[in-house]
């Protein structure tokens, strides 16, 4: 699916975003780190996350100068998350839509986010959100709970 939009303008650089920037190497995961909330300019905000997905990702070791070559970056700029507001876990499976959004799940003091990207992966809204919780930290059914929150955002997508 190609999400791919223009990027923003040298303006729009300066203005307030939210992003997340995206490591890979050889099509695996090497890096993810991003804000959900619009708290500086775009470009301060890709710095940030840029250097924190090569440096910081807990889940991964440190990117070395010898893998650079190898290592594609995939800046995504997310609109502002939106409450998505439904009255069964059937409602909300219907108002999600595959490819399109990003979602957010929280519940308590847990929360967790996938990119839209990561339909790609999985496909299934069930499956999708089950997996969401539990990188939340939550049982994978906890998105059927009446008290779950969910947003919902969209995002620019810029590669290399």
């Amino acid at each position: 699916m190609d999400r791919s939009r223009p990027v923003p303008t040298a303006k729009g650089l300066l203005e307030p975003r939210a992003s997340f920037v995206t490591l890979t190497k050889e099509f695996e995961l090497r890096g993810c780190i991003g804000s959900l909330s619009a708290v500086r300019p775009l470009y301060v905000d890709v710095i940030e996350n840029a250097y924190a997905a090569a440096f910081e990702d807990d889940r991964f070791f440190a990117v070395t100068k010898e893998e650079l070559p190898e290592i594609h970056i995939e800046v995504s700029v997310l609109t502002p998350p939106q409450t998505l507001l439904f009255s069964s876990p059937e409602d909300l499976l219907n108002k999600l839509t595959v490819g399109v959004d990003g979602v957010v799940v929280s519940l308590g003091n847990k929360s967790a986010t996938y990119l839209p990207q990561v339909w790609d992966e999985i496909l299934d809204k069930h499956d999708f959100m089950s997996s969401l919780c539990l990188k939340a930290g939550l049982e994978p059914n906890a998105w059927q709970s009446p008290d779950i929150k969910v947003e919902t955002y969209r995002v620019e997508i810029a590669g290399e």
